[in-house]
C-alpha cells in the first residue's frame, strides 16, 4: 500500500514535475481560483515564478524571454478573464512564431459548458491563434500532453500552444511515474532540405548577374547566423533584413543594405526591385515588406526557403521551393562549390546607393531634439550590443533604422500583430532570460500607458533596464498616416493631457529623468546609462517628426516617398 501512495501525486505536482523535466527556469503569470492547487504546488518548487500585474504582461513577458534566449517561455493564467486577458499574447506569438506554452485554468470538468463563474471557451477562443491546444479531461494524461505540448511549441515552425486545465484535473491523483514515449506521426516537420533543390538553388546562383538574399526571422530561429554570414561573405552577395531578421547579418557588413519593405532602406527595396535571383531565408513575404505582390522582384527567379510549407507560394510565387531548416539548408549551400558569375556591377551599385541614400534625418537643427539621434546616439553608447526592445510605432520603425545591431537574437519586438503594449512586459522577459546583457527599451508614450503597470516588478525582481521613453505627445504613426493621407485630419491621435511619467517610475520606486534640451542630450543620456539599476529616461521629441522612406500600402517597393 505504501508502495501505491509513492506513486501517486494530484495533478499540480505532476504538472510540476514535468515543467521540471522540460528544464523550465522560470514561469510568467498571475494566479486565481482555478489555478490555485497549481500555485499551491509552486510553493514548494525550486523554479521561479514571475507575477505580473497583467496576464497580457506575463505573456508579452514570456514572448522577449523567449525571442532573448531562444528557449519557450512558460505561462500560467487562471480562467475566464485570466485566458481571454493572455490572448493578445497568444496570437501575436503565433504571429511571430514564439516557442511559448500557456496554461489556461478552467473550471471543474462537472461545469464546462454551463456558464459557471469565470468560465470561457478557451480551446475554441485560441484555436485560430495557436500551434496546437489541449483541454485535460484525465490527470493521468498531463505528463503526455505537456511533454507533446513543449516539443510542437519548439520544432518546425515554432509557436505557442494553450493547455487548459480544469480544476479538478489539477487536484485528482494520477501515477506519477507514467514514462510518455512521444509519437506524434501526423507532425513531423520536414528539417533537412531536399539536396536536389539546394543544387537547383546553387545552379541559379551561379548564372545570376544580380543575386540577392532576404533575411526573415526564420535564420534566428534556426541559429543560422553564423551559417548565412558565412555564404553571404563567400559569394559576396548582398543581404537585405525584414524587421524579424534585423540582426543576422551585422550592421557593419558592407554587403548589408539593411532593412527592406514600408521603411525599409532605398538600397534595399531597390535591390529587390532590381535583382534577378532573391534567396528568401526565413521569410513569410508579409505586406510590409511585399505590399504589391504582382510587382515584387518581377524580374526575379525566386527560392524561398522556410520550414513551413504553408508560407511557400502563398504571397510570392516561387520557382526553386525549399520546405526546411534555414540552418540545415545553409549548410548544404556551403557545401556545394559552384563558380558564381561576375556580379561587380551589381555589387558597385548597391554599395552606391546605401551610400547616397542612407537613412537620415535633419542633424542641423537644434531646436528641437530628433528620436533618430536618441536611437543613434544609444546605439554608439552601447556599442551595439544591447538587447533592444521596442514597443510599437515611430519608434518601432527608427528603432530598426538606426540602432547598429550586430547579433542574432538581438531585437525584441512585435512584428505580425503589431502589439502595443508589447514593449515593457517584452523588455522584463528578455533582461530576466539574459540576465548579463544590457536591455534598452524604446517606447512611445502611446504604447507605454498600455502596459506600464509592469514597472511595478522592476524594483521587486531587481531587473535593471533601461526604459527611453521618446514623448511625442501622440500616437505618432497613427498621426503620421493622418497627416499623410488623410488630409492632416488628426483624428483622436495626439493626447493633450499626459501624466508625468518621471513621476509614475518614481512611485514605483524606480529612478526617472526627463530630457527635453537638444544641447544636453548626449551628455545628459551619457551619464543616465551609468546607472545600475532599473531606469526610465523620457526624452520630449519632435512631435512632427515622420518615418521615412516609406512605401505607401499597395504600393511597389520603388515607389517610396522621403527619398531625395
Amino acid at each position: 500500500m505504501a508502495e501505491e501512495q509513492r506513486k501517486m501525486k494530484n495533478g499540480s505536482r505532476i504538472l510540476i514535475d514535468a515543467l521540471q523535466k522540460q528544464e523550465v527556469e522560470m514561469i510568467f503569470g498571475y494566479p486565481g481560483g482555478a489555478v490555485l492547487p497549481l500555485y499551491d504546488a509552486l510553493y514548494d518548487r525550486d523554479i521561479p515564478h514571475i507575477l505580473t500585474r497583467h496576464e497580457q504582461g506575463a505573456v508579452h513577458a514570456a514572448e522577449g524571454y523567449a525571442k532573448a534566449t531562444g528557449k519557450p517561455g512558460v505561462v500560467i493564467v487562471t480562467s475566464g478573464p485570466g485566458a481571454t486577458n493572455a490572448i493578445t499574447g497568444i496570437a501575436d506569438a503565433m504571429s511571430d512564431s514564439i516557442p511559448m506554452v500557456v496554461f489556461t485554468g478552467q473550471v471543474v470538468t462537472d461545469g464546462i459548458g454551463k456558464d459557471a463563474f469565470q468560465e470561457a471557451d478557451v480551446i475554441g477562443l485560441t484555436m485560430p491563434i495557436t500551434k496546437n491546444n489541449y483541454q485535460v479531461r484525465e490527470t493521468k494524461e498531463l505528463p503526455r500532453i505537456i511533454e507533446e505540448a513543449f516539443h510542437i511549441a519548439t520544432t518546425g515552425r515554432k509557436g505557442p500552444v494553450v493547455i487548459d486545465l480544469p480544476k479538478d484535473m489539477t487536484i485528482m491523483e494520477a501515477d506519477a511515474e507514467i514514462e510518455v514515449n512521444l509519437n506524434l506521426p501526423s507532425y513531423q516537420p520536414t528539417v533537412k532540405p531536399n539536396k536536389l533543390q539546394v543544387k537547383k538553388l546553387m545552379e541559379a546562383l551561379a548564372v545570376a548577374k544580380k543575386p540577392l538574399i532576404l533575411v526573415g526571422a526564420g535564420v534566428l530561429h534556426a541559429d543560422a547566423g553564423k551559417e548565412l554570414v558565412e555564404f553571404i561573405n563567400k559569394y559576396q552577395v548582398p543581404a537585405l533584413c525584414t524587421l524579424l531578421g534585423l540582426g543576422a547579418v551585422p550592421t557593419e557588413n558592407e554587403l548589408f543594405l539593411g532593412m527592406g519593405g514600408m521603411h525599409g532602406s532605398f538600397a534595399a527595396n531597390m535591390a529587390l526591385t532590381d535583382c534577378d535571383l532573391l534567396i528568401n531565408l526565413g521569410s513569410r513575404f508579409d505586406d510590409r515588406l511585399a505590399s504589391a505582390p504582382k510587382e515584387f522582384a518581377s524580374n526575379a527567379v525566386i527560392a524561398h526557403v522556410d520550414i513551413d510549407p504553408a508560407e511557400i507560394g502563398k504571397i510570392i510565387e516561387t520557382q526553386i521551393p525549399i520546405v526546411a531548416d534555414a540552418k540545415e539548408t545553409l549548410k548544404e549551400m556551403l557545401k556545394i562549390e559552384v563558380e558564381s558569375a561576375d556580379c561587380t556591377e551589381w555589387r558597385k551599385l548597391n554599395l552606391s546607393r546605401k551610400k547616397l541614400h542612407p537613412f537620415k534625418y535633419d542633424r542641423e537643427q537644434k531646436a528641437e531634439i530628433k528620436p533618430q539621434k536618441v536611437i543613434e546616439f544609444i546605439g554608439e553608447l552601447t556599442n551595439g550590443e544591447a538587447i533592444v526592445a521596442t514597443d510599437v510605432g515611430q519608434h518601432q520603425m527608427w528603432a530598426a533604422q538606426f540602432y547598429p545591431f550586430k547579433n542574432e537574437k538581438q531585437l525584441i519586438t512585435s512584428g505580425g500583430l503589431g502589439t502595443m503594449g508589447y514593449g515593457v512586459p517584452a523588455a522584463i522577459g528578455a533582461k530576466l532570460g539574459c540576465p548579463d546583457k544590457e536591455v534598452v527599451l524604446f517606447v512611445g508614450d502611446g504604447g507605454f500607458q498600455m502596459t506600464n503597470q509592469e514597472l511595478a516588478i522592476l524594483t521587486i525582481y531587481n531587473i535593471p533596464i533601461k526604459i527611453v521613453i521618446l514623448n511625442n505627445q501622440s500616437l505618432g504613426m497613427v498621426r503620421q498616416w493622418q497627416e499623410s493621407f488623410f488630409n492632416e485630419r488628426r483624428s483622436e491621435s495626439v493626447f493633450t493631457s499626459q501624466p508625468d511619467f518621471v513621476k509614475m517610475a518614481e512611485a514605483y520606486h524606480i529612478k526617472g529623468l526627463r530630457i527635453e534640451d537638444p544641447e544636453t542630450l548626449e551628455a545628459e543620456l551619457t551619464e543616465a546609462f551609468k546607472e545600475t539599476g532599473p531606469l526610465l529616461i523620457e526624452v520630449m521629441v519632435s512631435p512632427t517628426e515622420h518615418v521615412l522612406p516609406m512605401v505607401p500600402a499597395g504600393k511597389a517597393n520603388y515607389q517610396m516617398l522621403g527619398v531625395d
